[in-house]
């Protein structure tokens, strides 16, 4: 009890003397607590830029605003595309990400059920194209591989899709009115479970409607599907008495044909896609709420996630077909030129990554 008395007067003895102190220099402690207030609003700055400069951030390209040398090989690529196409813009996306954790994190490793990236089991591909993990082990319908780490930055390297034949990866997934017409639809789905007047009108006011470039549309049903179609574009009995459609393949995964067909129409089902235009429109509004809504709005970013905007990355990836963003900008850039608006007023977002080597990736 004595010891608490002890305490509390010298604790009140200090109070007083600060309290003096104060009486007879104020103009000394105005100065003190100004000081401490500056060192507090410094020390809040430091940590907001140090948060800042952690964000993602997306700048318009100007023709001189990118560092030539923190990422090597990007301007050179770019101005050769403005001057072929002068109405077309491009956006730099800064990820903030360092290329070698991304390499690391895309690639596969033990604790991964499905690589998140695949490769068809082919002689077109090198032999170094598959991950050592997993070598000739089959995944998904037991034609595809796991695709290696030089594979992955090979078709990762946005210096390797900075070229005419490729560069529509990054073509910012919107509806330009104008840009996309019914005669490229008619010409792209020709042939195809597409095909028809009625098909390319749907898909035009869709696109309007969810602000989603129909061609994407397109192209994306015709490379999950293929030209004729497949059992989830024609039609899947599911449970022996329901007939599904889910022509996106959505939810369409596993590790062998029956498995994956049945996850897909699972999937179909609980969304009540019975006719193939309910999973068509069902299929648009999935992939604007879980990819264009995220950021991830070119061909690239829905195969790649290095969008942190929902806090997570390398999660959401729509396809495991490493090749898929090369195949689905081939169609798309041949809707444009079969209906002449490939130089439209289009935009494409070019990733730029941190500590990126000065050689482009190769095969």
């Amino acid at each position: 009890m004595k010891n608490f008395e002890y305490r509390n007067k010298r604790k009140d003895n200090l109070i007083e003397k600060i309290v003096s102190l104060v009486r007879k220099n104020p103009q000394v402690f105005v100065k003190i607590i100004a000081c401490i207030l500056i060192l507090i609003g410094i020390i809040i700055s430091i940590v907001v830029l140090v948060e800042e400069s952690k964000k993602q951030k997306y700048v318009e390209y100007d023709g001189t605003n990118i560092n030539e040398a923190r990422y090597p090989g990007y301007k050179e690529l770019i101005d050769e595309l403005q001057e072929k196409h002068p109405n077309w813009t491009f956006t730099l996306f800064y990820t903030k990400l360092d290329w070698n954790v991304v390499i690391a994190n895309e690639g596969h490793s033990d604790d991964r059920t499905y690589p998140l990236n695949l490769i068809p089991d082919s002689s077109d591909y090198p032999e170094d194209w598959k991950c050592e993990i997993d070598k000739d082990k089959r995944f998904d319908n037991g034609t595809w591989l796991c695709a290696s780490d030089k594979a992955i930055k090979c078709q990762m390297d946005p210096r390797n899709i900075l070229n005419e034949d490729n560069i529509f990866q990054f073509k910012e997934l919107s509806y330009v009115e104008g840009a996309q017409t019914k005669k490229g639809l008619n010409e792209i789905t020709e042939g195809s479970f597409l095909e028809g007047d009625n098909i390319s009108n749907a898909l035009i006011e869709a696109g309007k409607k969810a602000n989603l470039d129909p061609y994407f549309i397109a192209s994306r049903l015709i490379q999950e599907q293929g030209r004729k179609g497949t059992t989830m574009s024609r039609g899947y009995q599911y449970n022996d008495d329901t007939v599904v459609y889910n022509p996106f393949n959505i939810g369409a995964i596993g590790n062998s044909r029956d498995e994956i067909l049945q996850n897909a129409a699972e999937y179909a089902y609980n969304q009540g896609w019975d006719t193939l235009d309910k999973a068509i429109i069902g299929g648009i509004d999935y992939m604007k709420e879980d990819y264009i809504d995220k950021g991830q709005n070119t061909l690239y970013l829905q195969k790649f996630d290095i969008v942190n905007s929902d806090g997570n990355l390398y999660v959401n990836q729509y396809m495991q077909n490493l090749l898929a963003p090369e195949s689905e900008a081939s169609n798309m850039k041949s809707i444009y030129e079969a209906s002449d608006t490939v130089d439209s007023n289009l935009n494409f977002i070019i990733p730029l990554y941190e500590n990126m080597p000065e050689e482009v990736s190769e095969e």
